[in-house]
């Protein structure tokens, strides 16, 4: 019961985080990085800002604490990401050697841990992650839902004028 209220406080962190990238043009996602229940690092997607095809959520948290705590290998942490990560976050995640993933979003289009493709918990992989799934799911759907629909709408303005 008290990791399930963590997994919902951290997650709505999240989600506060996916609101930045979208509120700077980014796909609306947003990632971090907790052991013992303690901040270690953050980050939310700049791709476009970037001009860079990995500054995905997951990447930027996970390079900030590598800084943070001076070392690649993130044993006994959890990584809160709002969207199912990728094929690249997912190689990234399992080389980081964190204990536990907790994503809202499920995508069925490029998901990495059990949606579209199952990398992450792929058998003969030398780490296993524990993975769970759907937490604030509807919240964390809605804001990639809604930043998609406006610019759907934005880009056949575009188009008609």
């Amino acid at each position: 019961m008290i990791q399930e209220k963590f997994d919902l406080y951290w997650m709505t962190q999240s989600l506060e985080l996916a609101r930045r990238a979208q509120d700077s043009g980014e796909i609306p996602v947003g990632a971090l990085l907790v052991n013992n229940n303690q901040l270690i690092a953050s980050g939310w997607n700049c791709s476009i800002k970037n001009h860079d095809p990995t500054a995905h959520a997951e990447i930027i948290a996970l390079q900030k604490a590598g800084v943070v705590l001076k070392n690649y290998r993130f044993l006994h942490t959890t990584l809160y990401v709002t969207l199912e990560p990728c094929i690249m976050c997912a190689g990234a995640i399992i080389h980081s050697r964190i204990c536990r993933l907790v994503y809202g979003a499920k995508d069925f289009k490029t998901g990495a841990c059990g949606s579209f493709i199952n990398i992450i918990n792929r058998p003969g992989l030398n780490h296993y992650i524990k993975v769970k799934s759907g937490v604030l799911e509807n919240s964390c759907s809605k804001i990639l839902r809604t930043f998609f629909k406006i610019r759907r709408r934005k880009k056949i303005q575009h188009l008609s004028n």
